[in-house]
């Protein structure tokens, strides 16, 4: 079998894979064997869902806190394009760009140290998580990425 059939064979596997999860999941989602129980719960409250992200641009998450409210955690990796006060708008590769509001809660790392926001400029390449409510988009943290 030549190089060209076993690739086409092979995404074609993929493709019914998928197809398969895609209506398998759901379904199977919908039973008792899926209800969320406490003891299944992710012990870290969903502080550090944004590292199992890998190399995504960007994304949101809802996730159930201890207290059991829920809360929409949001995250991006892209470049400051504009600063104002304190919001800073961040651009992703794919040229997604979100506004993000930072506070006296927010904490913000340069080079591996701990920084203020009056550290980052317009270009920096940065990290930025937090949550949103409505439209807007509270940063819990904002760093510049760690260099390989």
């Amino acid at each position: 079998m030549n190089v060209n059939k076993k690739i086409a064979l092979g995404a074609a596997a993929t493709g019914l894979l998928g197809m398969g999860l895609y209506l398998t999941v759901p379904a199977a989602a919908s039973g008792p064997a899926a209800e969320f129980t406490p003891a299944a719960a992710p012990r870290d409250d969903g502080r550090r869902w944004h590292h199992r992200g890998g190399l995504g641009l960007h994304g949101e998450a809802t996730v159930k806190n201890r207290d059991g409210a829920f809360k929409l955690r949001t995250w991006q990796r892209g470049q400051i394009t504009a600063r104002s006060g304190a919001t800073v708008s961040v651009k992703s590769e794919n040229g997604v760009t979100w506004q993000w509001t930072t506070n006296d809660r927010t904490r913000f790392g340069k080079r591996g140290e701990r920084s203020s926001l009056s550290a980052f400029a317009v270009g920096d390449r940065v990290v930025v998580m937090g949550e949103r409510s409505g439209d807007t988009r509270t940063a819990a943290f904002l760093r510049s990425p760690r260099r390989r």
